[in-house]
């Protein structure tokens, strides 16, 4: 299933109902008194995030949402019905854009509501043009038309950290000895198609969310292989766990093009908080072992570990490191 993470869609609000023109039937007065009710108010079209909505697949079939139109007033002075507002549910993490690409809102929590467009006001009735000098007025206003847009919603996964690496380096793998999560495993490229989400505890109150990127290769941002797909969702990590196999002829080869990628991509990227870990080291021989912990990937700062999801080599050392970046970003941020 293609993972949806940007759609184009077109969404309208409820035109306001038109206010109405009619007169009291009274027995000695001409034309009576006006008692032409008022429209009813369009609906509005409201997004609403939810973190129970991982994709935007649901915008697959339908990309036009029309909020209900504002009821007409009637006589008597009965004004017309508002119309329902339109919720629309996304994932947590949507940016609402323009078609320009211009961010309207950014919806990054739980229940955050947002009303993208207004319904139109209904228009009055004859009964309030009324005036010592025109008592019956035959004129009425109509119903506004409700705002109108076309949109573009980009889902930008929320995660602290991501996990970046070739396809088939590990990262599922790792992901799921970390956390709950439970991604498709297997010994071939590309087994990851959707970004999958995993929360990592490390102690009571101390947990941090991991994004497991599908893999990318050489000249993933202009888009081969899975390419800009996903690259989209590492903007929101703070922290990135290069993971780079054991099983790679140039280990350094492998990480400058990840980090080219990224910075093609986004040069903010390179100023993120990273971790190196080269998975699968449960493969070598001791004296391999040995050979690939002296490689300088010519990043002094950057710590570098040795992994293997499989035997549990160095994990625990992995996730502390990981709390330790992870709440020093929130410091900062605070």
């Amino acid at each position: 299933m293609k993972f949806f993470d940007i759609v184009n869609i077109y969404v309208k609000a409820g035109d306001g109902g038109d206010g109405h023109i009619s007169f009291r039937k009274e027995k000695f007065v001409p034309l009576g008194g006006p008692d032409g009710g008022n429209g009813g108010k369009g609906g509005n079209v409201v997004f609403v995030a939810s973190r129970h909505i991982n994709t935007l697949v649901d915008f697959k079939y339908n990309r036009r949402f029309i909020a209900q139109n504002g009821q007409h007033g009637g006589k008597k002075q009965c004004s017309g019905r508002w119309g329902k507002d339109l919720i629309i549910k996304v994932p947590v993490g949507t940016l609402v854009k323009n078609l320009d690409g211009e961010v309207i809102v950014d919806l990054t929590e739980h229940n955050q509501e947002f009303i993208i467009v207004k319904g139109g006001n209904g228009g009055f009735g004859n009964a309030m043009f009324a005036t010592p000098t025109n008592q019956a007025p035959r004129y009425a206003k109509p119903g506004l038309p409700g705002e109108e847009l076309d949109l573009m919603l980009e889902l930008k996964l929320l995660a602290d950290i991501g996990l970046v690496g070739m396809p088939n380096a590990g990262k599922s793998t790792l992901i799921s000895v970390i956390s709950a999560a439970k991604p498709k495993i297997a010994d071939y490229p590309f087994t990851t198609l959707i970004p999958n989400l995993g929360i990592v505890y490390i102690g009571e109150e101390k947990s941090f969310t991991v994004a497991d990127i599908p893999g990318l290769i050489e000249g993933a941002s202009d888009g081969k292989g899975l390419g800009m797909q996903f690259l989209r969702h590492v903007d929101r990590c703070n922290v990135l766990v290069f993971l780079i196999s054991a099983e790679s002829d140039d280990l350094v080869r492998d990480y400058k093009i990840l980090l080219n990628e990224l910075e093609l991509y986004n040069s903010d990227m390179l100023y993120k908080q990273r971790i190196i870990c080269i998975s699968k080291c449960d493969i070598l021989s001791e004296e391999k072992l040995k050979e690939i912990s002296k490689i300088d990937f010519g990043e002094k700062k950057t710590p570098k570990l040795l992994i293997s999801s499989v035997m549990n080599m160095q994990i625990d050392e992995l996730k502390y490191l990981m709390w330790k970046y992870y709440s020093e970003n929130l410091e900062k941020i605070d």
